[in-house]
């Protein structure tokens, strides 16, 4: 099969591996991680857009290797190619290789900050284009970026009232996946715990989500949306369904 695969950025070490062993001709097409930041209706856009310059007749299948991502991908729709999506959350289920060991995983450590190879090296939301909410709230922010924008008096009030965007975690779990040069990241993860004085778990996760769908091995972890059809959330285990 001849396969577009739409990918978040994130996952760009995983889909560029799993890619160069796939059977089939695959041709990938990355949109930031920023995209996540920018809103619903902004993310939901930018991906429509990618998806509506896929030609018709090109490709057997169109690959979205996005989760439901707090409803980004909801009404996403293909006029004439069929579109695979994995059922899943957002990408820490795609990342720990299904939906199930993730909640697992959730359940057992709660407030837990995940970190991966793509969550460390493609953290700069910029190549999203637009200002992100968090940029536009000014969380995440320095006391000193927000006096120079602000004024000291507007900075304390910031402060006060949008606090820690990680204040309810205590535990950073990095995910590794068995690539070559995953250390480096790893260490970074070590850091960033240490910095923020938090628990380090490191877990292995699995690309056999990812595998599966770069493969053409589309079973019941799987949505295929016919052209025409949409994409809507279905608030139970399947996370996904056709509309």
């Amino acid at each position: 099969m001849k396969l577009r695969v739409i990918c978040c950025e994130i996952f760009y070490r995983e889909a560029c591996h799993l890619v160069a062993v796939s059977p089939h001709t695959c041709d990938l097409d990355f949109l930031p991680k920023g995209l996540h930041d920018l809103g619903v209706e902004k993310m939901l856009q930018r991906i429509q857009e990618r998806l509506d310059l896929v030609q018709e007749g090109v490709y057997d299948a169109v690959l979205l290797a996005y989760g439901l991502c707090n409803n980004g991908i909801v009404g996403l729709k293909s006029a004439h190619t069929r579109v695979v999506i994995p059922k899943a959350h957002d990408c820490i289920s795609l990342f720990m290789g299904s939906r199930k060991r993730y909640q697992e995983y959730f359940n057992a450590h709660p407030g837990t900050y995940y970190r991966t190879s793509g969550w460390i090296e493609r953290s700069d939301a910029s190549g999203a284009g637009d200002a992100t909410i968090s940029q536009k709230l000014g969380l995440f922010m320095k006391y000193e970026e927000l006096v120079r924008l602000y004024g000291e008096e507007n900075a304390q009030y910031v402060m006060e009232q949008m606090g820690d965007g990680t204040a309810n975690y205590d535990q950073l779990t990095y995910i590794s996946v068995g690539l070559e040069g995953e250390d480096v990241f790893r260490q970074e993860a070590i850091r960033e715990s240490k910095e923020k004085g938090w628990k380090f778990d490191d877990v292995r996760g699995s690309l056999e989500l990812l595998r599966k769908l770069i493969d053409g091995q589309w079973d019941d972890n799987f949505v295929v949306l016919e052209p025409g059809l949409s994409v809507r959330a279905s608030h139970d285990e399947h996370v996904i369904k056709v509309g």
